[in-house]
């Protein structure tokens, strides 16, 4: 099923444009899967869509979630909605990433520019909205699927400390993310430990493709020679592009909890 929308929102949250000033006149199109999955491409307004908890459920921290798709397309719904709506129902703030698509046909976007700013924009519109939705701002981190774990990692690689002497105030503030959370990243081979790298989640499956699962791998013991705190799970039974499902099994349908248990480690969040 193939279907051209000026707006799409699979859920009742409202997206926030990006570059609200710049918006482009192009249709995004959606794919719906044989499974229901709404994925998306032929984006050129970049947005967020905000899931916020509470304010008596609220733990002060943020994510901003980037969905995978090779960069090509962005699967909306297990790597993006769902995982915010689980976020949002254990107090944490979330909001889905809607990038532009460096690999989309006849794109003229790149991910070091174009993708690269989007992930950084939406890090410090969070930050310059933080007290509207009771965000500590110290608590603001990425997490990235696939595709969108490469943006997610360079997001914690190219970070600045935001422009003092811009007009813009959103872009006053930092870019840096408080932690990074990579999930069976893409092209791990690039990514590097900078000086004040934020922590590090590394999860995938044992099943993914070579460069990915020894990828990960390789990218935590780049962390741990530069004494940066990480974590790794690799399951032995998954493969890619799992996500937040309903169907599934084993020990990889709660991974997603033992990211809740880092977050409190590295003193993100307080658990009940």
């Amino acid at each position: 099923m193939l279907a051209l929308f000026p707006v799409f929102v699979i859920a009742q949250q409202k997206e926030i444009l990006l570059w609200p000033n710049n918006p482009i006149a192009k249709s995004e199109r959606v794919r719906v899967t044989d499974q229901g999955d709404h994925v998306i491409s032929n984006i050129h307004n970049p947005s967020i869509t905000p899931y916020i908890p509470t304010k008596a459920k609220s733990t002060g921290a943020a994510i901003i979630v980037a969905p995978g798709g090779g960069h090509r397309e962005l699967w909306i719904d297990h790597e993006g909605h769902e995982v915010a709506k689980w976020l949002r129902d254990k107090g944490i703030a979330a909001f889905v990433l809607k990038y532009r698509l460096a690999r989309d046909s006849n794109s003229v976007y790149t991910i070091d520019k174009e993708e690269l700013a989007d992930i950084q924009r939406a890090i410090r519109m969070v930050r310059s909205s933080a007290r509207d939705w009771s965000i500590d701002t110290s608590k603001i981190g990425v997490i990235g699927f696939s595709a969108g774990g490469e943006l997610a990692a360079l997001a914690a690689m190219r970070f600045d400390y935001g422009n003092p002497g811009s007009g813009d105030p959103i872009d006053k503030e930092s870019s840096r993310p408080a932690f990074q959370a990579l999930i069976y990243p893409g092209n791990s081979g690039r990514f590097e430990v900078v000086q004040n790298a934020p922590p590090i989640f590394l999860l995938g499956g044992y099943k993914d493709r070579d460069d990915i699962s020894r990828g990960i791998a390789e990218t935590y013991l780049k962390y741990k020679k530069a004494n940066v705190s990480a974590e790794l799970h690799i399951y032995s039974s998954a493969g890619h592009g799992f996500g937040i499902r309903k169907n599934n099994k084993g020990a990889i349908a709660e991974w997603i909890e033992r990211f809740e248990e880092w977050l409190e480690e590295i003193n993100m969040i307080t658990r009940e």
